[in-house]
């Protein structure tokens, strides 16, 4: 997984929502992605809630009240892939609240990344933290499409709805309200490892805007 820089502050001069990202470091490209489905209407799940899966000590994860995520289509009925889609979930909301709290030494982030997408994580972070803004709004994560390879490694590729999500300035809170193009979307594809304590870290991450499968 390549390493890159994102000029945000540049970027966010034209285009503040469109970089606000969950996790939305990594490559801009998904390959095999054309063959997910459009956005699946459904169940929306609360931000807040940890994994059932597994008892392990989750470090607290807490947005401010002008943030939610939420999550549509979030459960399938199965136990395994419940579990995994679960620790996404978690993650998401742990990569927002260290941008929110501008903090990349949160337990969380460690919690859920591991590898170089922790590294890319904190990057991604540290980026928009250092140009002075943190997020707004609500993002929005709809159609998962999971597939466990085996009992320790998971593959997930989901949708983010941008449109209601907004950059902030972190000093003056002014809230940089964009149009909504089909860049709003974005089409993440994951590879997630279970890790000794049972949590499933999402250990590779990558990201395309405007995808098809994403986009009304």
């Amino acid at each position: 997984m390549k390493r890159r820089s994102l000029p945000v502050a540049a970027a966010l001069a034209a285009t503040a929502a469109l970089l606000l990202t969950a996790c939305g470091n990594g490559d801009d490209s998904s390959k095999d992605s054309d063959k997910i489905a459009g956005a699946d209407a459904g169940e929306t799940t609360a931000s807040t809630s940890p994994s059932a899966a597994n008892a392990a000590d989750r470090p607290e994860i807490t947005l401010p009240d002008d943030l939610s995520d939420t999550f549509e289509s979030w459960k399938t009925g199965d136990a395994t892939k419940d579990a995994v889609l679960a620790d996404v979930q978690q993650r998401v909301d742990a990569t927002n609240y260290a941008i929110t709290e501008g903090n990349t030494e949160l337990p969380a982030l460690s919690f859920y990344y591991s590898g170089t997408a922790l590294a890319d994580a904190k990057d991604w972070v540290q980026s928009i933290v250092k140009d002075g803004y943190s997020i707004t709004g609500v993002n929005r994560y709809y159609n998962p499409k999971i597939d466990v390879f085996d009992a320790s490694s998971a593959g997930v590729v989901y949708c983010e709805d941008q449109s209601k999500a907004y950059a902030k300035d972190r000093k003056s809170e002014k809230v940089y309200k964009t149009a909504v193009t089909k860049d709003s979307y974005v089409l993440y594809t994951t590879r997630l490892e279970k890790s000794a304590q049972g949590v499933w870290q999402t250990t590779k991450l990558t990201s395309q805007r405007g995808h098809k499968s994403c986009t009304p």
